[in-house]
Order: C-alpha cells, then sequence, then structure tokens
C-alpha cells in the first residue's frame, strides 16, 4: 500500500508515464473540471500530464453527418498534434472511439495511414487506461454515495469497455455501487441523432432515465459527458433525484 495526499491510500502504483490529455469538447466548452480531475488522478498516482492546445474536435460530428472530407481533415490534425505522444487520454469514449477506431478507417490509403494506426494503439478512454494500461483499480478515492453506471453506446460497443469503470468504482471508499435493469440501453443522445430524430431521442432517454432513476441512487456515473447532458436534462425535467457526474470526478474522492 501506498500513501496519497489526504490521507487516501492505493494499492498500486505505475510511475512514469507522460500523457497528453485530450479534451473533448463538451469537457472544454461545459465540464473542464472533468478534464482537471482527470489529470488530478493522473498526478496522483505518480504520471506526468501535458496538454498541447493544437488539438480540435474529434471531428465525429462531421463524420456522422457524413462529411468525410471535412472530417478526414480533422483527423489528420489530431494525428500531426498527437504525433510522439506517448499515451493520448480522454475522458470520453465517444471521442476516443472516433480516434481509435475511426480515424485508421478515414485515412486508410492516405499518407497518414501509419501515423492514424500509431495514434490508435496510443489513445485510451480514462478508466481503461487505469485499468488495462496501468494495472490500477484503487487510486484511493472516497465518496460516500450510492451510485450506478451507465455504459455509453461508444465505449461499450466500439471500444469494449465494460468491466473496467466497476473495478475502479467498486474500489473507492464508502461507495455503493448498484447496476439498473437497462444497463446496455442507449440514453438516446447520439450526438447528431437527437438533432435530426427529438422524438425518438427523448423516448430512448425516457426508458434509460427511469432504469437508472429507479435505482433510487445519488449519482449516475458515465465516462461519456455528452451521456451526461442527456440524461440531466431528462432527469431535472422530470424532478428526478439523481444527478449524474464523471468518473474522473468520483476517483478525485471529494465528496460531492
Amino acid at each position: 500500500m501506498w500513501p496519497l495526499p489526504g490521507g487516501c491510500w492505493a494499492a498500486t502504483l505505475t510511475f512514469g508515464m507522460n500523457v497528453s490529455l485530450f479534451i473533448p469538447c463538451f469537457v472544454d466548452q461545459m465540464t473542464p473540471r472533468v478534464g482537471l480531475a482527470v489529470a488530478r488522478v493522473l498526478e496522483r498516482l505518480g504520471h506526468s500530464c501535458e496538454f498541447r492546445p493544437a488539438q480540435t474536435c474529434c471531428g465525429q460530428p462531421s463524420f456522422n453527418a457524413g462529411y468525410w472530407d471535412e472530417a478526414r481533415a480533422v483527423a489528420i490534425r489530431a494525428v500531426e498534434v498527437f504525433a510522439g505522444a506517448e499515451a493520448v487520454v480522454g475522458p470520453s469514449g465517444s471521442c476516443v472511439a472516433m480516434m481509435r477506431v475511426f480515424y485508421p478507417q478515414l485515412l486508410t490509403g492516405t499518407p497518414h495511414e501509419t501515423a492514424a494506426l500509431d495514434l490508435a494503439a496510443r489513445t485510451f478512454e480514462f478508466g481503461e487506461f487505469l485499468v488495462d494500461k496501468l494495472g490500477v483499480t484503487d487510486v484511493g478515492a472516497r465518496f460516500p454515495h450510492k451510485v450506478t453506471y451507465h455504459d455509453g453506446c461508444h465505449g461499450l460497443r466500439e471500444l469494449r469497455i465494460k468491466d473496467a469503470p466497476r473495478q475502479l468504482l467498486r474500489a473507492v471508499r464508502d461507495l455503493e455501487l448498484v447496476e439498473c435493469d437497462e444497463p446496455e440501453s442507449c440514453c438516446g443522445f447520439g450526438g447528431l441523432f437527437s438533432v435530426k430524430y427529438p422524438m425518438i431521442s427523448t423516448a430512448m432517454a425516457e426508458v434509460k432515465g427511469g432504469s437508472l432513476a429507479r435505482t433510487e441512487c445519488d449519482y449516475i456515473v458515465s465516462s461519456d459527458p455528452s451521456c451526461q447532458l442527456q440524461l440531466d436534462g431528462w432527469l431535472s425535467r422530470h424532478g428526478k433525484k439523481p444527478r449524474t457526474i464523471h468518473l474522473a470526478e468520483v476517483l478525485v474522492g471529494a465528496d460531492a
């Protein structure tokens, strides 16, 4: 066991990686505290963090809208910005999936194909990075609340992330983790989907929001800020108790 600031403890620490933070648009514009929480957790574990200011949107909106040439230009920009990074870590399964799964497809047959594959191999979602890359499940956090976890579609289906965030949550002191009855249902956001099909999106939010609320939890934990936005909107409109919180904010260890 190793001591951490604030009297917390962690079972394992891996030192020495230089992590480049990929900060998605939702985090940059609406929830910057999430990016700060990611940095605090990683630095507490002995890693250095950098933010490369030339980074931009991952290009997913253009890609999903069928504007592949525009998305390809954004992908090339990202490949160049993160060249040489030891590891690229982002607090969004959706945006990380864009970089890791779809950049290599967009840049196949271009001079950037090899660089895209290289970047994909070094890019991780935050919780996945802690568990699968660093081998850390206990970061020494304390969060005395009842929570449930919402699986974002891209993290679950594109990145195959299921147990890593739950391992991290189970190790948090005084936290009670409960599962909802619709754990793999989509929240209905889907980026442009919620704009093009608002009625379907709202119906999906009702199914998933209702499932999460029935757990009678204090917080809904997510690894995707866009899902948080969708769920918070539905919950607040219907006067439901829980509010969403990002996994990184829980792992910082503050009593929210």
